[in-house]
């Protein structure tokens, strides 16, 4: 037998040994996930709803600090939940699923993910801040999923962390959700907001209903947001509206922006604020066939504008912005943010952040 001939014969018998000991042992022959996705895997089943299962995940922190470039004003970012019912078909933060190993863009909404242990986890995180004498910085709460989801009428995992947040001082903290359920947590609010800096955003995309059924299918009515927006202004909370994401031939009209800045005014809103779709790749499946389903005209329009880049361009970028300022200047509204922080009833205000604004887009 030639040396060639040997060496096959050895290199196929160690293949075929591999294949048994994969058959005898099947372990060998499987990868353990890790991280984040480990946790998913060992998760326990909670509970189901309509079309969602709930399990519990045990994280090591619940306090993220933000790498992002997009979001390099945020120092902390805070999600109580992983995963979001309310199902909106634009949401960017659905790869966040992916590190789960759950790669379904769909599973987004249909799994959802509560973080055990949260409360706990951060008045430890909070104590190592004030230790560093970095109590100041940052901290957006809702910055991937809604902490105000229908789940949390039961879990009452965010209304834990603003219990922890409402013994502290000297904070600086962001809140962004399309729930009405914040509604239920206005005394803790009142709390925080009495020692801290507080902003509160509702995101409200279009004032109508049915669009916003078919957009945002489980997310409570837009009107009923715009209640929640002056209710939040009658007790002292400094509350306003993003419109966002603006939506390229359906929402984004001069017409529509005007008339959300008009409704914002009416409820008091502290600011008004809107930016332009942002569709990463794991979000395009779902809002194209929304595209494809309720606007089919606008189909060779969206492939054209998103066909190489997640953001919109520059032009229509500095077109939408120019739209906003002018209903914020016709309706006597504030930008988002720009000076309703230096009007406080706290004086102890940094001028770097209001400067930077408390932006969430």
């Amino acid at each position: 037998m030639t040396f060639t001939y040997l060496l096959i014969y050895v290199l196929l018998g160690e293949q075929m040994a591999n294949i048994e000991s994969q058959n005898l042992f099947p372990i060998l022959g499987q990868q353990r996930p890790t991280g984040v996705a480990r946790m998913a895997d060992e998760s326990e089943w909670l509970d189901a709803g309509h079309d969602v299962e709930f399990r519990s995940l045990g994280v090591r922190t619940v306090m993220n600090k933000v790498v992002s470039k997009r979001m390099a004003w945020m120092a902390w970012g805070i999600n109580p939940y992983r995963g979001c019912e309310f199902g909106c078909r634009y949401c960017y933060a659905r790869y966040t699923h992916e590190f789960m190993e759950l790669r379904d863009p769909e599973e987004f909404e249909r799994k959802v993910f509560i973080k055990q242990n949260a409360a706990w986890l951060l008045e430890q995180e909070l104590r190592k801040l004030e230790r560093r004498g970095a109590l100041h910085e940052e901290i957006a709460i809702g910055t991937a999923t809604d902490p105000w989801q229908p789940i949390e009428r039961r879990e009452r995992v965010t209304r834990s962390l603003l219990e922890v947040f409402s013994h502290h001082r000297g904070l600086t903290i962001g809140v962004v959700t399309k729930s009405t359920l914040i509604e239920r947590d206005l005394d803790l609010l009142r709390a925080i907001d009495a020692r801290n800096t507080l902003v509160v955003h509702i995101t409200i995309t279009t004032p109508d209903v049915e669009l916003a059924r078919k957009l945002e299918p489980r997310a409570p009515r837009p009107d009923l947001r715009f209640r929640t927006v002056r209710r939040l202004r009658e007790a002292g909370i400094r509350a306003g509206i993003l419109n966002s994401p603006l939506l390229p031939g359906i929402t984004d009209t001069p017409a529509a922006i005007d008339e959300m800045a008009r409704r914002a005014a009416r409820v008091d809103a502290c600011f008004f604020s809107a930016n332009p779709l942002f569709l990463k790749p794991c979000s395009r499946p779902t809002y194209f066939r929304f595209i494809q389903e309720h606007f089919p005209q606008l189909q060779q329009d969206y492939a054209e504008r998103f066909r190489e880049m997640d953001f919109a361009a520059r032009p229509y970028r500095e077109r939408m912005r120019a739209l906003v300022a002018a209903a914020c200047r016709k309706h006597g509204l504030q930008k988002r943010m720009s000076g309703e922080l230096s009007t406080a009833r706290k004086p102890a205000v940094r001028e770097d952040f209001i400067q930077q604004q408390l932006r969430f887009g």
